[in-house]
């Protein structure tokens, strides 16, 4: 029987970023006057205060880190992928929200049907703050989880 410590390095980072999710849940419901129909139609979407993607890859990271050691290959790969996935956070998904507001204006413009041209998300990436939020509290979670469980 196989033991479960075994599958920390993976469970952790599972555990953490969906914690990070309900955190950045709580966020926006609470920055929007309690509204829970508007929280769970908007504040389960891309954006937000934190990043629960950022959250998970620090957190991925961190435990590879812990587990494996950080001159192992593992450790390697997880860095650049966490680059990847923080890079894509902060700057293409802002150009996609760039062009979701453009193409608003234009179709507010053109009186457009709105059912046929539905209004496009324009907050789809993550400012600075919310990926740094993110990504230390990946960290903080994952090496407080792993020190308790060792």
């Amino acid at each position: 029987m196989p033991n479960i410590s075994n599958y920390y390095v993976f469970i952790l980072p599972i555990v953490v970023g969906s914690i990070i999710w309900v955190i950045k849940f709580l966020v926006f419901y609470i920055r929007h006057n309690f509204n829970w129909n508007y929280a769970v139609e908007h504040g389960t979407t891309y954006g937000h205060m934190p990043s629960a993607h950022t959250g998970f890859m620090a957190s991925l990271v961190t435990s590879i880190g812990y587990y494996s050691g950080m001159n192992s290959p593992a450790f390697a790969v997880a860095i650049a992928l966490a680059i990847i996935v923080i890079d894509d956070a902060l700057r293409l998904r802002i150009y996609m929200g760039d062009q979701g507001r453009r193409l608003n204006f234009i179709i507010e413009q053109l009186k457009i049907d709105k059912k046929e041209f539905p209004r496009l998300k324009e907050r789809v990436g993550h400012r600075k703050s919310e990926v740094l939020v993110g990504g230390i509290l990946g960290f903080l979670l994952t090496y407080f989880l792993a020190t308790v469980l060792r």
